[in-house]
């Protein structure tokens, strides 16, 4: 990948100067977009923004100002980073999901949209069993950077929850992102997925280590290169996780209690097998905005 000199970045072909906010934006969207990245007017406004601690809307009323050396420097290294593959979320230090400002680092994956159908399935789920200010209990298996949790937490008044992981540096990143968000019902727990809970809850949402061990090499590089392996290894054929929470499941969840978990792309089938063979009653996965089948609901009989 290409490095960005901070001089040349706000040159135009030319010569003119670029100096501005707004024109340093243009340019470094250019770079991006010529370097084939997905989003290149997007990272460059987020990327900017960030180097000079301005949100949307400062960024937009300093348009016209002009960019001290600093700046310069700070905008160019932010752009060498993405045009080296690391995602703007990692460079950033967060990520949005369900509307909620996540703190994420380099223990924790980046929470990506198609996570937030299991959000609205769990919620579906527990919506056809009585409303959503009643008290539930809920635990996140494998909570990262407690996406799955908080989220629900913010949808469900008088729910209490419980985040588990295996890896004590992403519950800090957990327990900060709660603590950000003033929200107290919450646990972490550090532990292999459910070892150390005990019964009973409502619900169990879980996003597992899902990828085959031997199909990471072939991952795209901002997964490979920069998501925890830890949070992404599945096991030879990517179903271990979901082996282990087939295990603990059934004891874990009230009568008629669900367990709503995330897929990879060709695992509804095998993973649905796995919880019918415990006593579990799957529904159809539910898909994402691409249509790929993402959200495994099962429940179990009451």
């Amino acid at each position: 990948m290409p490095v960005v000199d901070a001089a040349a970045t706000f040159i135009k072909s030319d010569g003119t100067d670029t100096r501005t906010v707004a024109a340093a934006r243009r340019a470094l969207a250019a770079k991006f977009h010529a370097a084939g990245l997905d989003t290149p007017d997007l990272d460059a406004r987020i990327l900017v923004g960030h180097a000079l601690s301005l949100d949307h809307a400062a960024l937009a009323a300093a348009a016209t100002r002009r960019l001290g050396a600093d700046e310069e420097n700070a905008i160019a290294a932010l752009a060498n980073r993405r045009l080296a593959g690391e995602p703007v979320a990692r460079i950033v230090g967060y990520k949005e999901f369900w509307s909620l400002p996540l703190r994420v680092d380099a223990a924790t994956l980046v929470p990506r949209s198609e996570t937030e159908t299991v959000v609205e399935a769990a919620l579906a789920a527990l919506d056809m069993d009585g409303p959503r200010t009643r008290k539930l209990h809920i635990a996140d298996l494998g909570t990262g950077s407690g996406a799955l949790i908080l989220a629900l937490l913010s949808e469900l008044p008088n729910a209490f929850g419980v985040g588990t992981d295996a890896s004590t540096k992403a519950l800090v990143v957990a327990r900060d992102n709660a603590h950000r968000l003033a929200q107290t019902r919450v646990r972490f727990v550090a532990c292999d997925m459910a070892a150390a809970l005990r019964a009973p809850f409502d619900a169990i949402v879980s996003n597992p280590p899902y990828i085959a061990s031997g199909d990471i090499a072939a991952l795209a590089p901002d997964v490979r290169d920069f998501d925890p392996h830890l949070a992404l290894d599945g096991g030879t054929d990517g179903l271990d996780f979901y082996r282990a929470i087939a295990a603990a499941a059934p004891a874990l969840l009230t009568p008629g209690g669900v367990l709503v978990v995330e897929l990879g792309i060709g695992q509804a089938e095998p993973v649905a097998h796995l919880f019918a063979a415990v006593g579990l009653a799957p529904s159809p996965p539910q898909p994402d905005l691409n249509g790929t089948p993402r959200a495994l609901v099962a429940w179990k009989r009451a």
